[in-house]
């Protein structure tokens, strides 16, 4: 079967997985009365369609901030928009000013799913396969790899079709940014990156690469060459600026409202129990009641940037598209280690650059999004879906491991990649028994999030490791300078033949 064909399959399973699972619960399922992600994404369809642009993100008499208030950039409320003229084409209730709060039937739920699986099949999906067909480094085998590895992530499946976000919008554009950069259509990625960060704030987790990376490109060049070149770059992320934010600069106050919606410092170092330092560290160190919150802030600022320094530099003074892959797995690995106000969720941010280094990195990339996954099980459990959780990430074990042996298999073995091995399966197995004991044993009545907390510790201990590991292959890279080199001799080696 050519490799179309078979890219093809996949991309119609992976739509299948996706409908399956959101045929199950969301957050939020009946419990008011703030409910939960899927209320908010209805909520804001609700606002923008009947509110001016200028009140979306003010606290007024129509618009309750408190109650799901948006916070997210002005792309996501475009979105919102269009998704929310159609519900009213379909049934004006769904999005009727004030009188719709916490509105849930069977028709309504379809119509959001279907409005995700829409906005996949427009951005990620073709984002996706742009990206792995565009790899000519890489033989039909890695391809299909790769595609699996972005387009079957059981986490992003479980975050934006079972607990419902539209994650794969700005993780979509992020990806096509990168392909862009790889093609050296510098200026189109610059223009998709600000597209994905004016949908999604969390974006930045990748913006330090990005920067980086085309600024130290202007520095490759001849100096006139070079400094044209910045000056395109800043005029084209002017622009898509300006258009995005047109609505909201009118005046100060308007785009001000949107900055304070944005970055809301008053609501804490982090959300919930999520797999980073500060929450692992508040188990023997409760730092939220030593330190004052602009202190906290300072803190988690200090230690992104300083955490961030080896990599950043790294891809600046030498701007490859090796460095700058490797340079994203490591950015949002600090951001999501180390920044403030973390959700579980924002690992996202990392297990797409990592799936997308799946053929470069096939097993670590597999170990990654199994734990990935694991990190976010007690926000999956709260919106009941464990067993989807369990059956999707067992099932993309088995395929991409299966997958990875297929391509593999021929490779000398070596005591390294056997003790890799060996740490995987462990790893897999305490994960396993933790997800076990979390649902049945019993915690302690003085500790009850023990359990959340110690998926939280786990998870945390695992990314430290992979940000380690992945820090030192993008600064040495001696195994996947390798890997480049020999693909791409088989490539050039096939097309002399």
């Amino acid at each position: 079967m050519a490799i179309d064909a078979k890219i093809c399959c996949i991309t119609v399973a992976a739509i299948l997985l996706r409908w399956t699972v959101s045929l199950n619960s969301y957050s939020g399922h009946k419990t008011p009365p703030m409910y939960g992600d899927y209320e908010a994404q209805r909520h804001w369809q609700e606002i923008t369609l009947n509110l001016p642009p200028g009140e979306w993100y003010k606290n007024t008499t129509q618009n309750d901030l408190l109650y799901w208030g948006l916070d997210y950039p002005p792309l996501t409320a475009y979105h919102s928009y269009v998704c929310g003229y159609v519900a009213r084409l379909i049934n004006p209730d769904w999005v009727a000013l004030n009188t719709s709060r916490g509105y849930e039937s069977y028709q309504h739920k379809l119509f959001m799913r279907y409005s995700v699986l829409a906005a996949d099949l427009v951005v990620f999906v073709p984002a996706v396969l742009y990206y792995v067909m565009s790899q000519w480094r890489l033989g039909a085998k890695e391809k299909i790899f790769g595609a699996m590895a972005l387009l079957l992530s059981p986490g992003l499946i479980l975050i934006d079709y079972g607990h419902f976000q539209y994650n794969g919008v700005s993780l979509g554009l992020a990806l096509l940014a990168m392909t862009f950069l790889d093609k050296g259509h510098d200026l189109f990625g610059s223009v998709a990156f600000m597209l994905a960060l004016n949908y999604k704030q969390m974006e930045l987790y990748h913006a330090m690469p990005f920067f980086c990376y085309l600024l130290g490109s202007c520095f490759q060049v001849s100096l006139p060459k070079g400094f044209l070149k910045l000056m395109m770059l800043g005029l084209v992320v002017i622009i898509t600026m300006v258009t995005c934010w047109l609505p909201f600069l009118s005046d100060l106050d308007s785009a001000l409202a949107v900055l304070r919606r944005l970055f809301p410092f008053n609501r804490g170092l982090y959300e919930d129990k999520v797999a980073n330092v500060w929450c692992s560290l508040s188990v023997v160190m409760k730092l939220k009641q030593l330190i004052v919150q602009e202190k906290l802030v300072l803190m988690c600022l200090g230690s992104t940037l300083v955490m961030l320094l080896p990599s950043s530099l790294h891809v600046l003074t030498k701007p490859t598209i090796e460095n700058f892959k490797l340079a994203l797995v490591n950015s949002s690995l600090v951001f999501f280690l180390f920044s403030f106000q973390v959700h579980e969720k924002s690992i996202l941010l990392a297990a797409v650059p990592i799936a997308a280094l799946a053929p470069s990195f096939p097993l670590p990339s597999v170990w990654f999004m199994v734990i990935s996954t694991f990190s976010m099980l007690p926000l999956l459990v709260k919106d009941g879906l464990l067993l989807e959780s369990v059956g999707l990430t067992v099932l993309y074990m088995i395929v991409m491991m299966y997958s990875q042996q297929a391509y593999t298999d021929k490779q000398a073995e070596g005591a390294g990649k056997t003790l890799v091995k060996i740490l995987f399966t462990l790893s897999c197995l305490g994960a396993g028994a933790l997800t076990v004991a979390s649902q049945v044993v019993k915690a302690p009545v003085r500790l009850p999030d023990l359990f959340p907390v110690l998926i939280s510790i786990y998870s945390c201990m695992h990314f430290i490791l992979f940000l380690l590991y992945f820090t030192y292959y993008q600064l040495f890279q001696t195994g996947y300078k390798k890997y480049i080199s020999v693909q791409t001799s088989k490539k050039i080696s096939k097309k002399t033949n």
